[in-house]
């Protein structure tokens, strides 16, 4: 789809290969995973717990430009759906192109409904999606 994906984690670079290696859910993955051993990046991304040293888990959506579109932080112990992230990213995509209106929470590709937000939308979104 056209981005670059990077996973960082506090970890070193041999957990991630020994995660890799031994992680059947991991076992196809083909991005880069990053290690932030001193917490720098986890520090500026405001995720790092300084009492363990361990990140929570941040996921960014980040433009060319540098924008910031999209960003979601959960505990440690709380795993995260590639298909809700991958529908965000989509709808950022179509977003940049179509930039007057509202992709809903149920929308998942090029074709499905979207909203033109304004006053009249408010209140009446399950109206305006059911039309």
């Amino acid at each position: 789809m056209g981005c670059d994906v990077v996973t960082v984690s506090t970890d070193t670079k041999f957990v991630h290969l020994a995660w890799r290696e031994h992680e059947k859910e991991l076992s196809k993955v083909a991005y880069p995973m990053g290690s932030d051993a001193t917490g720098a990046l986890s520090r500026m991304f405001g995720v790092l717990d300084e009492g363990s040293g361990l990140a929570l888990r941040g996921t960014y959506i980040i433009n060319p430009e540098g924008t910031l579109l999209g960003t979601e932080m959960n505990f440690y112990n709380l795993g995260r759906n590639i298909d809700e992230l991958l529908r965000k990213f989509k709808a950022n995509l179509y977003l940049s192109r179509k930039t007057t209106e509202a992709c809903p929470s149920k929308w998942k590709d090029e074709g499905d409904k979207t909203l033109l937000p304004g006053a009249n939308l408010v209140g009446k979104v399950h109206e305006a999606l059911q039309g």
